[in-house]
């Protein structure tokens, strides 16, 4: 089985997870990155940096550490689940990675390059409102003012952006949980641990600590073309050989995923995060079905038409919406 090189800076991600002599070489840096933290925190409460209040609720879903721990499906799951209980959801991010730097509104026809990877993967699965602005509040006051029947915002990440106020939080955590428990850049942390929030999810299979709700990731059982019509997995088991592609914070993941729907993937290509496959030739000849995530085929399609996208079922504990509810009762009452 032919399979690609590390992901460039996997050697730093896999050192985040114990304190080793790299992380111990890092220390030093870390201690410098949280006095800045700090500074930053302090400096909002005096109010020397200020803060913005939207006039509808916001719920921030981030992480507190660096490296995806399944955000944006959560993200996608909470609209969702507030739109099937009639709640008009809209959608604020940065748009990490994108090269405008423009307020923009998220379209079906966006250019990736100019929303960014993940919020055109929000928009195209929940239909929902999304706008990106390097500040959020931004983005917030846009989305308000061209869809003035939104009545909550959800912010894709953010925990640490807090020029925009919130009025619920929500913690993402995969196995890894804080990895060795230092700041950056000797650990995962992008602030001090243990920091309030007022919700936590564990998004993988063996939470690295107690506390917080759960939930289940697992494939869906068809891939996406394209047009947006399906193909059983099991179909895939036989015919072209498979050509998997990942450029996610843990594509190691998504490849396993596939082998334990019994898929004989004959070669793997881990590329990173975010990345833009503007030099994509991966599938040159043709040869391969070319199997990726929702969020790479969102910029696959464009290079590779015949990308199949297979999706991520995504379903938290009932106890975690049951919760959601009762904190939202009073921020939606007229």
């Amino acid at each position: 089985m032919a399979e690609a090189s590390p992901v460039p800076g996997r050697s730093l991600t896999d050192a985040w997870q114990r304190r080793g002599w790299l992380a111990w070489l890092l220390w030093p840096l870390s201690l410098l990155f949280g006095l800045l933290v700090r500074l930053r925190k302090a400096l909002y409460r005096a109010g020397w940096l200020t803060s913005e209040r939207l006039p509808v609720p916001v719920i921030v879903v981030g992480n507190v550490v660096a490296g995806g721990a399944g955000k944006t499906p959560v993200v996608m799951a909470l609209v969702q689940h507030l739109q099937a209980r009639g709640i008009q959801v809209g959608v604020v991010s940065r748009g990490y990675g994108r090269r405008s730097q423009e307020c923009l509104e998220v379209f079906p026809d966006s250019a990736i390059e100019d929303v960014g990877d993940e919020p055109a993967l929000i928009q195209r699965r929940t239909s929902a409102p999304v706008f990106v602005a390097a500040r959020r509040a931004q983005a917030g006051r846009a989305l308000l003012d061209q869809h003035p029947h939104i009545q909550l915002i959800v912010c894709d990440d953010g925990l640490q952006h807090l020029h925009l106020q919130r009025d619920l939080e929500i913690g993402v955590f995969d196995d890894r949980g804080v990895g060795n428990g230092f700041l950056l850049p000797a650990g995962p942390l992008r602030e001090p641990w243990p920091r309030a929030l007022d919700m936590m999810l564990h998004t993988g299979q063996q939470p690295a600590f107690a506390g917080g709700y759960r939930a289940s990731r697992s494939l869906a059982n068809h891939a996406l073309r394209a047009d947006g019509s399906r193909v059983a997995l099991a179909d895939l088991v036989t015919g072209k050989p498979l050509l998997a592609v990942a450029a996610i914070a843990r594509p190691e993941a998504f490849f396993a995923m596939l082998r334990a729907q019994g898929l004989p993937l004959a070669k793997t290509i881990a590329m990173p995060d975010h990345a833009d496959f503007s030099r994509w030739a991966g599938n040159a000849d043709g040869a391969c079905t070319v199997l990726c995530t929702e969020k790479d085929a969102v910029k696959l399609w464009g290079r590779e038409p015949d990308a199949l996208a297979v999706p991520l079922d995504f379903t938290p504990d009932p106890a975690f919406w049951q919760a959601l509810a009762m904190r939202l009762e009073p921020l939606l009452k007229p």
